[in-house]
């Protein structure tokens, strides 16, 4: 039996995701900050809760014993994140991001992701077939957002694309110093959640498509790629 964490999976592509991964076999755990909504969450999937804040080091070391005493780890997912919008679902642009709100928007989208990593490492390293797949963006793809003809370029924001291209980075070092693990980025492509005002275009389901499948990947599987459901992102 597979055992699979989702950070941020008590909705949106989180909770598509775990809805399919529960199908394929997989014992599930529903990662959230709000234990309440984390409990209804997995009992509508037949899943487990699990109360995890990714900006929190105590709450992540808790659910990875807690993980570690029902069997351990082999499918991590790193969902968890937010966009920051402001006024009026409006995307902050260059003229108005301070540090303060890149710092709000790392903590979770880069310095969640490396504190989750951490403290699930030793688990995954003790299945046969890990797998970590980290939540990125096509905004995350410097090819995308410098090509004036692509639809990326038109982007304004400024936080959000540099810390989903920072998880790339990430992807790649972790993918290089752990090779028995299968470590990828991928771009669920432009979704309508909460995370974006639900303004994207895609439903969850065709966002959750390419997660499910780099999720499902074995030991011959990729490793430090980005990936979209059409292959390979250019980064």
């Amino acid at each position: 039996m597979t055992t699979t964490l989702i950070t941020g999976a008590n909705k949106g592509l989180g909770f598509e995701t775990a809805r399919r991964l529960v199908a394929a076999g997989h014992t599930v755990y529903v990662g959230s900050r709000d234990a309440e909504r984390g409990r209804r969450a997995a009992a509508d999937l037949g899943a487990r809760p699990v109360v995890v804040d990714v900006t929190d080091d105590a709450s992540v070391a808790a659910a990875a014993k807690t993980i570690e005493a029902e069997g351990g780890l082999d499918v991590l997912v790193n969902n968890a994140g937010i966009e920051g919008r402001g006024e009026g679902n409006s995307v902050i642009g260059a003229a108005e991001v301070t540090a303060g709100m890149m710092r709000e928007l790392f903590e979770t989208n880069v310095f969640g992701v490396v504190r989750v990593l951490h403290a699930f490492l030793p688990l995954l390293q003790r299945s046969a077939a890990p797998v970590v797949v980290n939540l990125s963006s096509g905004l995350a793809s410097l090819a995308r957002i410098t090509d004036p003809a692509g639809p990326a370029h038109a982007y304004p924001g400024v936080a959000y694309p540099a810390s989903k291209t920072a998880v790339n980075t990430i992807t790649v070092q972790y993918a290089k110093a752990f090779p028995g693990i299968r470590v990828n980025a991928v771009e669920p492509g432009f979704t309508a959640t909460d995370l974006n005002g639900n303004t994207g275009i895609q439903t969850v389901e065709e966002g959750a498509e390419i997660i499910v499948r780099m999720a499902l990947i074995g030991p011959d599987g990729p490793t430090g790629g980005f990936f979209d459901a059409a292959g390979p992102v250019p980064w």
